[in-house]
């Protein structure tokens, strides 16, 4: 283990959080008759009695200030092909959604194509958190794809899931001691 030491910046606290994976989702719904939409990792399932989800966004997000407006908003988990979608909804600009494959429900959801999951939901609370805000939705309709596997962002970029009985790794040595540190690399099959 490295020596624990302070954190002094954001660019630090970046790095640090950005060693934890997450799924990646995509925000999205028809204001109007245009689609507005953003990127979030910050997702985590709240409670399954009554069914809620939230979604950390930064306060001076303007794409949040457009959707919150929304009576239904659609969360898509990106799934192994949306690393270019991922990036294209990031970036600030009125076109995020050129040449991008899409439904909307009658209540104006937006759910992405080639996805892993669909989350219609609808505003239930915003909690100030720092610089952020811990937005809690209502889920009320879902639905699966079984056969895509998830984005993952990590460490500032974006990676795909490959299930582990299905990566060749060499087996351990059984000559190690306790806190002895190894990097093994593995192989796809």
């Amino acid at each position: 283990m490295t020596i624990l030491r302070d954190i002094d910046d954001d660019s630090d606290l970046r790095q640090l959080f950005g060693r934890f994976p997450t799924g990646v989702t995509a925000l999205c719904a028809m204001n109007g008759d245009q689609p507005i939409g953003m990127t979030a990792s910050a997702f985590v399932a709240i409670s399954l009695n009554p069914a809620l989800v939230s979604v950390c966004i930064k306060h001076e997000s303007w794409t949040w200030q457009q959707l919150r407006g929304c009576d239904r908003i659609g969360i898509s988990f990106l799934g192994h092909g949306h690393a270019a979608v991922a990036r294209q909804l990031a970036q600030r600009s009125d076109d995020r959604f050129r040449g991008l494959d899409y439904d909307v429900t009658t209540n104006g959801a937006l759910f992405l194509a080639g996805a892993t999951a669909w989350l219609e939901c609808a505003l239930e609370q915003e909690i100030p958190a720092g610089d952020h805000d811990i937005v809690l939705f209502r889920l009320h309709r879902a639905s699966l794809a079984n056969s895509v596997m998830p984005l993952v962002f990590h460490c500032s970029d974006f990676h795909t899931l490959t299930p582990v009985n299905q990566m060749r790794c060499p087996a351990p040595s059984s000559g190690l001691k306790v806190g002895t540190h190894v990097s093994v690399a593995c192989a796809d099959r």
